[in-house]
């Protein structure tokens, strides 16, 4: 009787902790249990692979002051230059990121910027630089999730990763698909400034095995100002030859920061 007793109380164990490695979402997805660095590790093998890449994109921009959309050629040579055309029935802008620096000129408002990430800063409200404007387009991770230590949980049908020490600066959360283990969303929040970025991922495209963002909605606030920036892709190809040309027209008056 003792040794049936134990067996059952065993059997029950063991049960139990397979039980507490899953859990079962309110629409029957079942998610595994997982260490913050294991998705992590996941999450950056899940980077594109790609040497190139050449997209047209549909945009919807929205400000305070302005509301604009947009078709956008948008050109990556990966870790190397970023390159934007923004046309509405004539070219609104065009811009050339490279890691050293941000060049952008508008024929629509003949002004011009050339210097620093600090245009960047301003747009989304948190410095970044090339690498981390790279990963918000390609749905990686805007900081290095190996740089400092996470911890993770199951928050509906997604894992939620964020450091255990969350910076003074502002708090970080990042919401990662348990099936691709690409972002659904990432989140910056300085509560004191009163200052959020929230960059979100509905949907990617699967070609040639490349997971590559489908849509992908910023929007960034602070106090009353706010900036929305929507992303359609509407086509993109990989690893073919790119021609990327950049000059910014003379006459044209420089933005100050």
């Amino acid at each position: 009787m003792k040794r049936l007793l134990v067996a059952f109380l065993l059997v029950n164990l063991v049960l139990v902790s397979c039980k507490s490695t899953k859990v079962v979402t309110e629409n029957g997805d079942v998610i595994k249990r997982m260490s913050a660095r294991k998705i992590a590790k996941k999450h950056l093998a899940a980077t594109p692979n790609f040497k190139t890449a050449d997209a047209k994109l549909k945009v919807n921009y929205k400000s305070n002051d302005e509301k604009i959309g947009f078709s956008v050629k948008m050109k990556i040579k990966k870790d190397e230059v970023i390159w934007l055309k923004g046309t509405k029935l004539i070219t609104v802008f065009k811009a050339k990121i490279t890691p050293e620096k941000v060049s952008f000129y508008s024929p629509y408002k003949k002004n011009y910027f050339e210097g620093d990430f600090s245009m960047l800063k301003k747009l989304l409200g948190i410095d970044v630089n090339f690498y981390q404007l790279q990963n918000i387009l390609l749905g990686q991770a805007v900081f290095d999730l190996n740089a400092s230590k996470h911890t993770s949980e199951i928050k509906g049908v997604q894992y939620q990763v964020y450091p255990k020490e969350q910076s003074p600066l502002f708090d970080l959360f990042y919401l990662i698909n348990p099936k691709n283990y690409k972002l659904n969303k990432q989140l910056v929040v300085n509560d004191l400034k009163e200052q959020e970025l929230s960059i979100t991922y509905p949907e990617y495209i699967n070609k040639n095995e490349i997971l590559f963002p489908k849509t992908t909605s910023i929007k960034a606030t602070e106090k009353n100002k706010f900036t929305n920036i929507d992303l359609t892709v509407r086509s993109i190809v990989f690893n073919e030859e790119l021609s990327m040309p950049f000059k910014i027209p003379s006459g044209y008056k420089e933005i100050k920061l």
